[in-house]
């Protein structure tokens, strides 16, 4: 299973959001529930967050690879998770 990153702002409606979609994949897709998630407050943590390249919040990375920046679906959710499954 590859690591999963997400930058976020806590007062951010797309971020909160996307947490909601997080845990609303992981209940109705079980496979889904053994991805873990680094999360990264990009305010509390400018000195990480300093070091990916990323413009807007929420942003995930799986690996080393920026696969979502920006408002997020709970479908394109659930394909970051699924890319932490694979090989």
């Amino acid at each position: 299973m590859k690591p999963v990153k997400l930058f976020y702002l806590k007062n951010c409606p797309f971020c909160r959001k996307a947490l909601r979609y997080i845990d609303d994949a992981k209940a109705a897709h079980p496979e889904l529930a053994a991805v873990g998630i680094e999360m990264i407050e990009e305010s509390e943590h400018p000195d990480v967050a300093d070091t990916y390249d990323y413009y807007y919040v929420p942003t995930f990375y799986v690996g080393d690879e920026k696969v979502h920046e920006g408002g997020i679906y709970p479908d394109e959710v659930e394909q970051v998770l699924r890319k932490a499954l694979e090989a």
